[in-house]
């Protein structure tokens, strides 16, 4: 019996908790989030600021809403975002109690959660940044200065026409069945109708819709094998003392020191369910 003894004094020791430096799995499987089965359902949101203002205006921050589904926005039935004081105010929740949209809040320092807010906004920089050429205004051939917000309408008709890689689709064709039409298709000698007609309609939006369905779910699918591989499900239960660490809380500029767990332990208490 003392084999197990000692075993489990190794594990639960508490000096040892703190000091040894941990070479397990991190604890966390991958969870899904709830996926949308039709357009205007969940969307993600974030900010981006710090933009410096253009033209006469004064606007420096961009809201990115991103539908989960067609990449779009509108009303919907749940919104994910981060903990800002802007999307936890009491306008802001009572607004959408009145919506009746739920509102769930990524948990702090964990911007997965909001991964498609997250990968929007990088989008977004990318091609705000190559669209006004590294600052907020362009010149044409005739000399002619155009500033960044008029032309925004023209980013936005590119994004929307372009085809993503999480549903193979592009957001016009799985909001409407169909892209508009691009100045680039008026300099083609022949080309097709764009619109599809009312027997083909259905025919054409359902299948992309849930092939688009298909494509976020193998999306998830492949996302958490590579995170469960480096990941370990935890073995806690209501009651139970654990280490956490808050590296955000540490102020040591020395990297070795500040790689170090809280010096205090923490019951698990169940907040939900």
């Amino acid at each position: 019996m003392w084999q197990k003894d000692v075993a489990e004094y190794c594990q639960t020791c508490e000096r040892c908790q703190k000091a040894n430096k941990s070479t397990g799995k991190r604890l966390g499987n991958m969870i899904k989030i709830q996926e949308p089965s039709r357009p205007w359902e969940i969307f993600h949101m974030d900010w981006v600021t710090g933009i410096p203002p253009g033209d006469d205006r004064s606007y420096n921050a961009l809201l990115v809403i991103s539908d989960r589904f067609i990449s779009w926005t509108g009303i919907f039935t749940n919104i994910i975002s981060n903990i800002d004081l802007k999307f936890t105010s009491e306008l802001w929740t009572n607004l959408h109690q009145l919506f009746d949209t739920k509102l769930s809040f990524s948990t702090a320092y964990r911007p997965q959660t909001d991964g498609l807010a997250e990968r929007m906004i990088q989008t977004l920089e990318d091609n705000v940044r190559r669209f006004c050429a590294y600052w907020l205004e362009v010149k044409d051939c005739y000399r002619f200065t155009y500033y960044l917000c008029p032309l925004l309408p023209a980013l936005e008709l590119a994004y929307k026409t372009s085809i993503k890689a999480s549903t193979n689709q592009s957001p016009a064709i799985l909001e409407k069945g169909w892209n508009p039409k691009l100045p680039q298709d008026s300099l083609r000698k022949y080309f097709f109708e764009i619109h599809p007609t009312a027997a083909s309609f259905k025919g054409m939006l359902e299948p992309a819709r849930k092939h688009a369905v298909r494509c976020m779910e193998d999306s998830f699918s492949y996302a958490k094998d590579k995170w469960d591989k480096s990941h370990a499900t935890p073995d806690l239960k209501v009651g139970n003392l654990v280490l956490v660490f808050l590296l955000t809380s540490i102020t040591s500029k020395d990297p070795k020191i500040s790689k170090t767990p809280l010096q205090d332990l923490f019951f698990i208490e169940a907040l939900h369910g």
